[in-house]
């Protein structure tokens, strides 16, 4: 297929950022969704991808633009959404505990910084890399169940507490069973890209924390954004993150939750909740580049946003969707600070209670649009699930047990 190079003229460039920013705002609404997961906005991207008018390569820039504004977008609802009471900071997400301490905005711009640096960050670093991981990937591969295990195994032994480490050690094998028995299941919705990921997501992920939530006491007036880490200290936890991104970009199953709980092994324990904002984020994002370099090297996607541009056929030309990548990083960093803050004192008016209940009914609401009747028990088995890692005090990046059966079984 002809390649859409931007060499040829303005007009092309301009078409690009026009495609571009049409993906962003996509993106934009869905980061915004509370529990519409990344990968069911992408293949509602590839089913509509055929009947967009464009060159395929367009069409392309805009599902990966609005795949990368979601990274930016997604933390704000996980901010906003769910805070519990502040009794409970003490065992509250990080985020919430900035969003309870009246830092809301500050972690509205340390996620924007994080994901911002990522890019700036991965894309040089893609080549070199892509290069190291295709040279490694035949030996990965080969052994990727060990792999795989020793990851599963790392996180459950980095728990710091004994108790952490059973409950670890419990929500992987429940997740793994979980998904055993509903990643295949044939759920079909009155979406036609639907499936049991958003069930199993928002189950597993959002439900839990918004049940934590009810009775708490909300969103309390926040503070002006100043950031309390230093540029440099921003940098190094960018940095982190990027590396981190590149193992999610190459390696399947891996999530960036996973791969963001080892990085923070690096980091040092006085950045606290804000090393966690920064860290995550730019292993989120950074994830989306590298995965896009690990397609054109290994010919395998690595994201949802990934599989939906295979599927649609969209050529792999790089100039033009790392422009892409650029307008929509630019974008994001800008609307997560705006719109965020917009966002929490629209949360904040609210009764939290009666907000948990409306996002929870909501999640059903996508569950039965995904999965149709099967996407709603899913749901309520998934939450069910998702209370372990709460009721141990361990990490929720061991729910992600419920991908390895797509790989191992």
């Amino acid at each position: 297929m002809e390649s859409f190079g931007l060499g040829a003229g303005g007009g092309r460039g301009l078409a690009v950022i026009a495609y571009a920013l049409a993906g962003v705002a996509l993106g934009t609404v869905s980061g915004l969704l509370p529990g519409l997961h990344a990968n069911n906005m992408a293949l509602v991207l590839a089913a509509a991808a055929p009947r967009v008018p464009g060159p395929p390569v367009l069409v392309g820039a805009a599902m990966l633009a609005a795949g990368v504004a979601h990274t930016f977008l997604d933390v704000v609802p996980a901010l906003a959404l769910g805070v519990p009471d502040p009794a409970m900071a003490a065992s509250a997400l990080p985020g919430h505990r900035l969003v309870l301490a009246g830092r809301g905005p500050e972690a509205l711009w340390l996620s924007a910084l994080g994901s911002g640096a990522a890019v700036a960050l991965a894309v040089p670093l893609a080549v070199p890399v892509t290069s190291a991981m295709t040279a490694a990937y035949p030996a990965v591969r080969a052994h990727f169940p060990l792999v795989l295990g020793a990851v599963a195994l790392a996180l459950i032994a980095t728990e710091p507490t004994v108790r952490g480490r059973v409950g670890g050690a419990g929500a992987l094998a429940t997740s793994f069973a979980l998904g055993a028995a509903t990643l295949d299941l044939a759920a079909e919705g009155p979406v036609a890209a639907g499936g049991t990921l958003t069930p199993l997501f928002a189950g597993l992920f959002g439900a839990p924390v918004l049940i934590d939530a009810v009775g708490g006491a909300g969103v309390p007036r926040q503070a002006e954004a100043t950031v309390a880490v230093s540029r440099r200290a921003v940098a190094g936890l960018a940095a982190v993150g990027t590396l981190a991104g590149a193992v999610v970009g190459y390696l399947p199953a891996v999530s960036s939750a996973v791969a963001a709980t080892l990085a923070l092994l690096a980091v040092p324990g006085r950045f606290d909740a804000r090393g966690f904002v920064v860290t995550t984020s730019g292993v989120n994002t950074a994830n989306t580049v590298f995965a896009l370099f690990a397609l054109t090297a290994l010919g395998s996607p690595r994201t949802g946003v990934l599989v939906a541009v295979e599927r649609a056929g969209v050529p792999l030309d790089l100039p033009v969707l790392l422009t892409a990548v650029a307008v929509a990083a630019a974008c994001g960093f800008v609307l997560v600070v705006t719109l965020g803050r917009m966002y929490l004192r629209a949360v904040g008016a609210v009764d939290p209670t009666w907000l948990s209940a409306v996002v929870l009914a909501g999640l059903c609401a996508l569950s039965y649009l995904f999965a149709g009747p099967i996407g709603v028990a899913v749901l309520a088995a998934a939450a069910l699930v998702g209370r372990i890692p709460v009721i141990f005090g361990a990490r929720r990046a061991h729910l992600m047990g419920v991908l390895y059966p797509a790989l191992v079984l």
